[in-house]
């Protein structure tokens, strides 16, 4: 299977998190590229990849061998390592790549602290640089991060066949929904004019939908909010009556079956936020409902 594409594997110390990015011109590219497990590390593998590498890599590295150790381990009895590239980041942030003489031109890699970036078919080395560069100065969550990498490589000229998809994967532990596995993150763009920007804004929507409010973002529902909130639910058909601002308990119900309908149950809720709101949360109810 050949994945001509350009992808990014790395860790953060920070937020005890791992994860991989990837774009290309090729259909799902997120169901073949990205691999990662909490506490061992993510694993990148393209280019005539061999899924077996990504298994296998992580199992070496579950096992306490570092990113160059498992490297050599998967290359040594692989008689097509020359068509494979494959990026490797362990446990302890450090990684290990490998490019083949035969993966299509343009195709290389680059590595850095805690991070690799590879591709191959690319329009030249200068989207490595680029996608080293938008990481390095990116802000944000490992995620974020991740995504600003894709864009600064689509723009310094990506797969030169064009676009297709992208995914990004990010794994930390009990960081899946509801706490009980490690797939904090896992979106992919399978087919799509602009995979890319469609992965950033699913990113901002992960962000939306999963994250708990930061306190210091958290606003009091004044009669002023009040009011914009009534005529919201009165308009959507959650409740009937006037709008005058008095955010009552009846308001508070109706106001949690519309968080409720709108997946926002992360950000607001009645035990713990009756009488204020997130501006994240407003924001987007106001983009929402007008």
């Amino acid at each position: 299977m050949k994945i001509n594409t350009f992808s990014i594997v790395a860790y953060s110390e920070e937020e005890n998190a791992w994860g991989v990015a990837v774009a290309s011109k090729f259909p799902a590219v997120g169901a073949v590229v990205p691999w990662a497990r909490a506490e061992v590390g993510a694993v990148a593998t393209q280019s005539y990849a061999k899924l077996s590498f990504a298994t296998d890599g992580l199992a070496l590295m579950a096992k306490g061998l570092s990113a160059a150790e498992a490297l050599d381990r998967l290359l040594a009895p692989d008689e097509g390592r020359e068509t494979r590239q494959v990026a490797l980041v362990d446990r302890q942030g450090t990684v290990a790549a490998h490019t083949g003489s035969e993966c299509n031109e343009w195709a290389g890699h680059r590595k850095g602290k805690g991070f690799s970036v590879q591709g191959n078919l690319l329009a030249g080395e200068a989207v490595l640089d680029a996608m080293a560069a938008g990481f390095a100065g990116a802000t944000g969550e490992l995620a974020d991060r991740l995504v600003a990498a894709l864009r600064a490589g689509e723009y310094a000229g990506g797969d030169r066949r064009g676009k297709q998809s992208a995914a990004v994967h990010v794994v930390r532990p009990n960081g899946g929904y509801g706490g009980d596995s490690d797939r904090y993150l896992d979106l992919r763009v399978d087919d799509a004019d602009e995979p890319v920007l469609r992965l950033i804004e699913l990113v901002k929507m992960h962000h939306l939908y999963f994250q708990p409010p930061k306190l210091e973002d958290n606003i009091s529902i004044d009669a002023e909010i009040a009011r914009e909130l009534q005529a919201m639910m009165i308009e959507q058909g959650y409740m009937t009556g006037e709008v005058n601002g008095l955010w009552d308990e009846v308001c508070q119900q109706v106001f949690w079956m519309l968080i409720g309908n709108e997946n926002l149950e992360m950000r607001w809720s009645l035990e713990q936020h009756r009488h204020s709101i997130d501006r994240a949360t407003l924001d987007y109810l106001r983009e929402r409902f007008g």
